[in-house]
């Protein structure tokens, strides 16, 4: 395809979106359809603000983002990422696909991602001027250029201080705090557009508040409020859960020691936001500027015993998700509990855009009416042996099913292994919202068909081989 074609392929898009947009709030659909102001706010310039294992429950320390996108925008209640992993979330992201279908199984397969699928690729060929700051994908070589940006400032290998960056081709140290840095080359980035009138799409990606949560030295010793868990921090009966669930060893101060380090961090991000938003003001770009903020995947604060994320339970796969666009129609500070995914950012940005992409998406544009009734969410082991097994999941806003299996990824991140299945979970999600009673567990067969458990697992089988 040409460099013109998804131009002009994106003009004719946006008209029939609009028009689509349009009708849908006329008719007043499905809660979370988009005001008919989108259907003439434009080419938005679009930021995406990708923090890296950010938890739901973490806006104490984010309030100027919230004042930001969530009273003036929308919080998605039930944000979820398809792969709780890095790389495989970001690459979720970028492509709108599961992670069985981009092929970034896991944290070593960076290049197994088809760029040509790419967010930033639709953008950019279709007119946009793109830009990318921080983190991109885990095992990612520094000195490979990130395909289809225009300017980039590249964190690797990610730490707090003094890091090595990717400066527009150049490897090189920089000192100050990552986020910072980070920071005022999005400030940069910003300001071209004084004279560049193309818009901008803009991937803003800290470090935090990923381990070791190092804070910037004036929040180091900063207090955040007292916390006492919740009825899965520690789960006390653990009997009904995998091996690797049974035999974890985190206790509530193991998970209050990470909350509090992770929100120490996530104060510095809150201050990043709250200048790109005065850069915006500033600019006159905050109306006609499509905002979304998300963490790449959540954690567990001594969940079941768990301080890590790479689990099917809730505080694992849930997050922070705000969406902020007042040119089209999303300013009004809602709430919209429609079940949303990392894999509906690509379709919902080249929704906003007017550009139709011509490789298939999971996902689908938050933008209009379209309501899933559940999810896909899967994890694979990385290597032969270990824990906790790959599994996959169906989760809908009353339950969760999941299924764990032989299987794990080889060297090049590609799947290997039996596939046989080795444990089963379901969790009543609005009588038992913190997981404490699979009840799977001992089940008869009579019990597992009125749980409806045979239509789950056929669900199941097939997302996993949609």
């Amino acid at each position: 395809m040409s460099r013109q074609d998804p131009q002009d392929l994106g003009r004719r898009g946006f008209l029939a979106g609009a028009a689509a947009v349009a009708s849908a709030a006329i008719a007043g659909t499905a809660a979370g359809a988009v005001p008919a102001q989108a259907a003439a706010a434009g080419r938005p310039n679009i930021l995406v603000v990708l923090t890296d294992d950010q938890p739901n429950a973490t806006e104490w320390a984010t309030p100027k983002t919230v004042a930001w996108l969530v009273d003036n925008g929308v919080k998605f209640n039930r944000g979820h990422v398809t792969t709780p992993l890095c790389a495989p979330s970001r690459s979720s992201i970028f492509s709108g696909r599961y992670a069985h279908d981009h092929g970034v199984r896991d944290n070593s397969s960076p290049y197994n991602l088809d760029q040509h699928t790419t967010v930033q690729r639709y953008l950019h060929d279709g007119g946009y001027r793109t830009g990318l700051f921080g983190k991109y994908l885990n095992a990612w070589h520094n000195t490979d250029n990130p395909p289809h940006f225009d300017e980039w400032l590249l964190l690797d290998p990610v730490a707090y201080n003094d890091a090595t960056y990717n400066d527009n081709g150049t490897v090189r140290t920089i000192a100050g705090y990552s986020t910072t840095v980070v920071k005022d080359r999005v400030l940069d980035f910003l300001d071209g557009s004084r004279t560049d009138q193309r818009p901008w799409f803009a991937f803003v990606a800290p470090k935090a508040p990923h381990a070791p949560n190092t804070p910037e030295p004036k929040y180091a010793d900063t207090a955040v409020p007292e916390w006492n868990g919740r009825p899965s921090v520690p789960e006390a009966d653990r009997s009904d859960k995998p091996d690797y669930i049974k035999n974890a060893t985190h206790t509530l101060a193991d998970g209050r020691t990470v909350r509090r380090n992770q929100l120490r961090t996530l104060l510095s991000v809150d201050d990043a936001v709250q200048e790109i938003h005065d850069k915006l003001a500033a600019l006159g770009q905050l109306r006609n500027t499509l905002v979304i903020y998300l963490g790449d995947n959540g954690y567990c604060w001594g969940d079941h015993g768990w301080t890590a994320k790479s689990v099917p339970y809730r505080p694992s796969i849930e997050v922070p998700f705000y969406v902020s666009w007042p040119a089209g129609g999303l300013a009004g500070g809602t709430v919209d509990d429609r079940i949303v995914a990392n894999i509906d950012i690509a379709p919902t940005l080249l929704d906003a855009a007017g550009i139709t992409p011509d490789t298939p998406q999971n996902g689908h544009s938050l933008l209009g009416s379209y309501r899933r009734d559940h999810l896909l969410t899967e994890w694979w082991h990385r290597g032969e042996g270990g824990n906790p097994h790959t599994w996959a999941s169906t989760v809908s806003a009353t339950g969760q099913y999941t299924e764990y299996y032989k299987l794990y990824t080889d060297t090049a991140g590609q799947q290997a292994g039996t596939g046989e299945l080795v444990f089963r979970e379901y969790y009543d999600l609005v009588n038992d919202p913190y997981q404490l009673t699979n009840l799977l567990y001992q089940a008869t067969p009579a019990q597992e068909a009125a749980l409806g458990i045979p239509a789950l697992a056929a669900r199941l089988a097939a997302d996993r081989a949609a």
